[in-house]
């Protein structure tokens, strides 16, 4: 287990991509905008990376991308979906890799099937009005959040 501070990445990452560049010819991910009754969203923070973001992971070979953020909400949030997530949009992930994707959903329907408890990936994750966010909201997620409640255009780029 490596836990990190809010502003250091783990020296595995870098590793990883290489590895990932090497044995897949593009690397795709999935995240969630998932949106309570009450308007407030849900962020996680993890232990490898700084800042606090939507929820998700990477597709795993055979996995469709509903599938896998199925997996990712549950296994980072305990959340289990009850209708079919929105797609907003496929976004080129650069800042990670130039081969990085990542699909974004909506996610109104959902039920919290327990307490979360953090874990060596997750540190964090709650429900958040939009008006008082962490501090620490990464740059994509605060505009992927633009995008979706404010009007704002939106952009091929994560």
């Amino acid at each position: 287990m490596f836990l990190l501070s809010p502003d250091r990445r783990s020296p595995l990452t870098p590793l990883l991509h290489l590895y990932w560049r090497f044995t897949r010819g593009m690397t795709l991910g999935v995240r969630a905008c998932v949106v309570d009754a009450g308007g407030r969203i849900l962020l996680v923070r993890h232990s490898y990376t700084p800042g606090w973001h939507f929820p998700g992971g990477g597709v795993e070979v055979g996995q469709t991308v509903e599938e896998a953020l199925a997996v990712e909400l549950r296994e980072e949030a305990h959340v289990a979906l009850r209708g079919d997530p929105a797609f907003v949009g496929l976004y080129l992930n650069a800042r990670t890799s130039p081969r990085d994707h990542v699909a974004l959903f909506r996610v109104e329907a959902f039920e919290q099937t327990s307490p979360f408890v953090p874990t060596r990936e997750i540190l964090e994750a709650a429900f958040f009005p939009r008006d008082g966010l962490p501090e620490g909201v990464t740059r994509g997620t605060r505009e992927r959040m633009a995008e979706l409640f404010d009007g704002r255009p939106r952009s091929p780029h994560w």
